[in-house]
């Protein structure tokens, strides 16, 4: 049905800060256009405290989040749209997705790796953040769902790679 959202995962490895991040801002902006989902190759088991932080800082839902393995979306539901937000991720062999989803790399630097004051580790999330805000405000102008497959593949990895630049 053409008023369905789009089903949207955001991939890392561990699942606990960057592509909940994603799923929170896009569940959040996407006002029902979009579901968002997040998942790992390779699951912390826990979502990082500063990436919850960082939600209830700019305002966005921060409970309910869970660092879950992409297993748990072998079959269901079909993905429309699937990003990878970390290298590791990214080169990884991912399971084969039902549909056939369009994807895309948009690489952020992690945040949960960075040691030092609360201050530093506070920045790094706000960066990492505002990298995946701006990505997902690129995504919302586009008109999705009139786009053909190649053309919307190649968009998203154009937002990936913009996105970089900036």
């Amino acid at each position: 049905m053409a008023d369905d959202p789009m089903n949207v995962l955001f991939l890392c490895t561990g699942n606990s800060a960057r592509s909940i991040l994603g799923e929170a801002i896009l569940n959040h902006d996407g006002a029902g256009r979009f579901r968002a989902f997040s998942a790992g190759s390779n699951p912390t088991g826990k979502v990082n405290p500063w990436a919850i932080h960082t939600l209830e800082t700019l305002g966005y839902p921060a409970q309910g989040h869970r660092s879950k393995s992409w297993d748990e979306f072998a079959t269901e539901p079909e993905f429309d749209l699937i990003f990878t937000v970390c290298g590791n991720a990214a080169e990884e062999t991912c399971p084969v997705w039902p549909g056939h989803p369009t994807t895309a790399h948009w690489g952020i630097p992690d945040p949960a790796a960075v040691e030092g004051s609360d201050a530093e580790k506070a920045a790094a999330f706000l960066d990492a953040f505002g990298m995946l805000k701006r990505r997902i405000d690129l995504l919302l102008a586009l008109p999705v769902a009139s786009l053909e497959r190649i053309a919307l593949r190649d968009k998203l990895h154009a937002i990936g790679q913009e996105a970089d630049a900036q």
